[in-house]
């Protein structure tokens, strides 16, 4: 089975699949791409692949995988903190001295670590990775490799995830969203960059969209004000966090919309009648507001005079 669970990058996991036949194992993988790009995934089958005791490896009916994809392998730890935007080096060094203690079960002992470090945490990292003990692997990912010290990045064998080809990352969402319509699919795919986490989110996004935002849309669409009042009078009351939700799922989804207006991109199910309703200029002027809008919230405006303004200037 190898790494079919990840969806394209042939030449990465052919790389990988060969290296692994040849018990070719580095002690620092460096796993980047965008966010939903599955660098949790390949995270998750490169540990189980290490750690196989099957033939193919990742073969993933061992015991060993099963583990390791089940999140119970006792050799495969996640490295988090999530009282810190970057792990804290205090942490660093207690996973760094944790190394020293041999595998309980399989041949390698693998240290996750999908969180950014800081440059005291890599300093710290960097001093395991000069002199690792033969069984220590660590596999760090990020969206950005250039975030990494040069000293510890040329220490790396580094995989990047690159983005699906349209009609691999189309196929595999039809696939997952049997009931999405083919229009709503289709712009997941242009807006996702090729990556199907961020495709995937779009989707579920559509999905839950706040019943203000659709009220709001055919209030708009419709260009009737005192439709757009009643949706706008009752978030008078909100608190300014959920606002903001609002405000923001209405600025993408007119930007969308306004791409598709110059753009002559197919509009969704849910930014067709904008396209048909609204001129590009109208659309320019509404994402124009919405921004001073949500400029406003930051600013500690409450919601009620929020409101009040996008009454007017979008009547």
């Amino acid at each position: 089975m190898g790494f079919d669970r990840l969806l394209g990058n042939t030449q990465l996991k052919e790389n990988l699949n060969r290296s692994l036949s040849q018990n070719h194992i580095s002690h620092f993988y460096l796993i980047s791409g965008p966010r939903g790009s599955g660098k949790r995934t390949l995270a998750r089958l490169l540990a189980a692949g290490i750690l196989c005791r099957g033939p193919e490896k990742p073969c993933l009916a061992c015991p060993a995988c099963r583990k390791v994809m089940e999140n119970i392998h006792p050799d495969v730890i996640t490295v988090e903190d999530p009282e810190h935007k970057n792990v804290s080096v205090r942490i660093v060094r207690e996973f760094r001295e944790d190394m020293f203690v041999r595998p309980n079960e399989g041949s390698h002992k693998i240290y996750l670590l999908p969180q950014d470090l800081g440059i005291e945490g890599q300093n710290a990292l960097l001093k395991i990775l000069e002199e690792p003990p033969s069984y220590g692997v660590f596999m760090l990912l990020t969206d950005n490799p250039e975030k990494l010290l040069p000293t510890v990045r040329s220490r790396c064998t580094e995989l990047s995830l690159q983005p699906l080809p349209q009609d691999l990352l189309a196929a595999a969402l039809e696939k997952d969203f049997p009931q999405a319509q083919q229009e709503d699919i289709a712009a997941a795919v242009r807006r996702s960059g090729g990556f199907y986490g961020q495709a995937k989110q779009l989707l579920q996004d559509g999905e839950m969209l706040l019943p203000q935002t659709r009220q709001f849309l055919q209030a708009y669409a419709a260009k009737d004000p005192l439709l757009l009042l009643q949706v706008l009078s009752p978030m008078e009351k909100w608190k300014r966090d959920p606002l903001l939700t609002a405000l923001n799922q209405w600025l993408e989804l007119l930007g969308e919309a306004l791409s598709c207006q110059v753009g002559g991109v197919t509009p969704t199910s849910l930014t067709r009648d904008l396209c048909g309703c609204r001129s590009a200029r109208e659309l320019t002027n509404a994402i124009e507001q919405l921004q001073t809008a949500i400029t406003y919230a930051h600013s500690n405006v409450s919601p009620g005079a929020i409101c009040g303004f996008l009454s007017w200037v979008l009547r």
